[in-house]
């Protein structure tokens, strides 16, 4: 399994700052109770953070998920110094089981760092180092799940290259509309990462 330390960075691009994503820790609850108030991210996902209480009770939830298939990154956008910028966003391969060849991910960004690009950049950074990470353990078929309505979520979907397969039938109370899902097959990345391993 990865280890917790993973940081994944994507490079700057003429018009955006280099990005960087990293494991959640304690120190984000404050910055998660303000995100917790944004109406547009509660309507479109499961995150429900209310208070300290809860930021850090998610926070422990993501932490913990590093070891039983459930990698969460806090996403960055770097400062130009090279310390660590305000959070952006969020990614996550889930559902990650030996063997299995298939799994999930998931994506959300802040207010302020929407419609910048910051999702698809970090979708594809993520899908990147799972096609390097996994390739030994059979994994080969991501998917990404949305609501119908959720246009924007289905641009970034599109803009990392899953394709829209299916429409799902509502799954009350999770999912309780129709939902689009999306597919993208790995083929094993030639660059070399720093958690590649021999298959």
């Amino acid at each position: 399994m990865p280890d917790i330390t993973t940081r994944l960075r994507v490079d700057a691009t003429p018009t955006a700052p280099a990005l960087v994503l990293r494991p959640w820790t304690a120190s984000d609850a404050p910055g998660l109770v303000a995100l917790g108030r944004d109406r547009a991210l509660r309507r479109w996902t499961s995150f429900a953070v209310d208070d300290e209480s809860s930021a850090v009770r998610w926070l422990r939830e993501q932490r913990q998920g590093w070891e039983r298939g459930h990698f969460a990154f806090a996403v960055e956008e770097a400062h130009p110094s090279g310390t660590g910028g305000l959070v952006a966003g969020h990614v996550v391969l889930k559902n990650v089981v030996p063997g299995a060849a298939s799994a999930e991910v998931g994506y959300w960004t802040a207010e302020r760092a929407r419609g910048r690009a910051i999702a698809p950049r970090a979708l594809r950074a993520l899908t990147d180092w799972t096609a390097t990470t996994f390739a030994c353990d059979g994994l080969t078929r991501l998917e990404l799940i949305h609501q119908t309505d959720n246009t924007a979520s289905c641009r970034v979907a599109e803009k990392s290259r899953y394709e829209l397969t299916a429409v799902l039938p509502p799954q009350p109370p999770a999912y309780p509309r129709d939902g689009h899902l999306h597919v993208r097959h790995l083929t094993r990345r030639p660059r070399v990462i720093a958690t590649e391993r021999a298959c």
